[in-house]
C-alpha cells in the first residue's frame, strides 16, 4: 500500500458555536481520519460572523470539507449562520466522510468482501468498476462463495451493468498484496478476515438475498441494495462539484 503521508490532505469541520452536533461531528471525523489516513489533523474551523460565514461558503453546522471540497459537493452559498442536516440527521453519516477520505487518497485495488460473495460485493464490483477511473482494480470475495444470485445480475442489467460473467471467489484467492483497500458489506453475519495490509471501511449492508417472498419482492430488495452501493460508490469515486451522481 502506498504511504498515504505522501498524500496531502487537508480536512476541516466548519461550525459554529452553539451547534449541539458540532462535537459529534467533529469526533466522527477524526475517528475516521486516524482510522484511513493516520497522522491526518482534523481542523475545527469557528464561524462566528456572518461576514465569515460568506467568505467561506458556509452551508451550516456541521459541514466537512476535505481538500477544500464539502463533503456533499454541494456548492457554496452565500453564508448563513444555521444548522446543516444529513438525510435528516444533524451529523453525516460515517461512511460519507469514509468515502470523502478515501477519495482525496486515491485508492488504487480495491476490494469488496461479503460471506457468500454472490449479492452484495457482486453488486459494488460491478458498480464500482462502472464508475472507477481506468486505472483503479477492483475485486470482490467471501469467506463462502456459493454463486452469483441470478437477482444481482437482473438489477444490475438494468442500469445497464453485466456481472452475467462474474463467479463467486474466495477471499483466499485474492493476493493479499494486492489490495490497498477492504469494503466489508456484512451486516447480520460475522465478515470475512482479510489478511493483507490494507485501509478498511465497513459498510453494513442487509443481505437481500434473505429476502423470501414473490419474485417482485426479492428484486426490490436487491434494488434497494444496489441502489445504496450506487450511491456510495459514486460518491468514493466522485471528482469535483456534484461529479459522480448515478443518473
Amino acid at each position: 500500500m502506498a504511504d498515504d503521508r505522501d498524500i496531502p490532505m487537508q480536512v476541516e469541520v466548519l461550525v459554529f458555536e452553539g451547534c449541539p452536533h458540532a462535537g459529534a461531528a467533529i469526533a466522527l471525523v477524526r475517528e475516521v481520519a486516524a482510522r484511513l489516513a493516520p497522522g491526518t489533523t482534523v481542523d475545527r474551523v469557528e464561524i462566528d460572523t456572518p461576514e465569515k460565514a460568506a467568505t467561506l461558503g458556509f452551508l451550516g453546522s456541521p459541514s466537512v470539507r476535505v481538500n477544500g471540497l464539502d463533503i456533499e459537493r454541494r456548492s457554496a452559498s452565500q453564508g448563513a449562520l444555521c444548522c446543516r442536516t444529513y438525510s435528516g440527521e444533524g451529523v453525516p453519516p460515517e461512511w460519507m466522510v469514509e468515502a470523502a477520505i478515501l477519495r482525496a487518497l486515491q485508492p488504487r485495488r480495491i476490494l469488496f468482501l461479503c460471506v457468500a460473495n454472490s449479492a452484495r460485493s457482486q453488486m459494488a464490483e460491478g458498480i464500482a468498476r462502472s464508475l472507477a477511473p481506468a486505472q483503479v482494480r477492483i475485486w470482490s470475495a467471501g469467506s463462502r462463495p456459493r454463486h452469483v444470485r441470478p437477482e444481482a445480475i437482473a438489477v444490475l442489467r438494468e442500469i445497464g451493468i453485466d456481472i452475467s460473467g462474474h463467479r463467486s471467489k474466495s477471499v483466499s484467492e485474492i493476493p493479499p498484496d494486492g489490495i490497498d483497500t477492504v469494503i466489508t458489506l456484512c451486516a447480520e453475519e460475522e465478515c470475512p478476515i482479510f489478511a493483507g495490509k490494507a485501509r478498511r471501511l465497513h459498510w453494513g449492508l442487509p443481505d437481500p438475498g434473505a429476502i423470501q417472498g414473490s419474485e417482485e419482492d426479492r428484486l426490490s430488495a436487491f434494488r434497494r441494495t444496489r441502489d445504496e452501493l450506487r450511491r456510495r460508490i459514486a460518491d468514493l469515486f466522485a471528482r469535483g462539484e456534484h461529479a459522480g451522481e448515478p443518473s
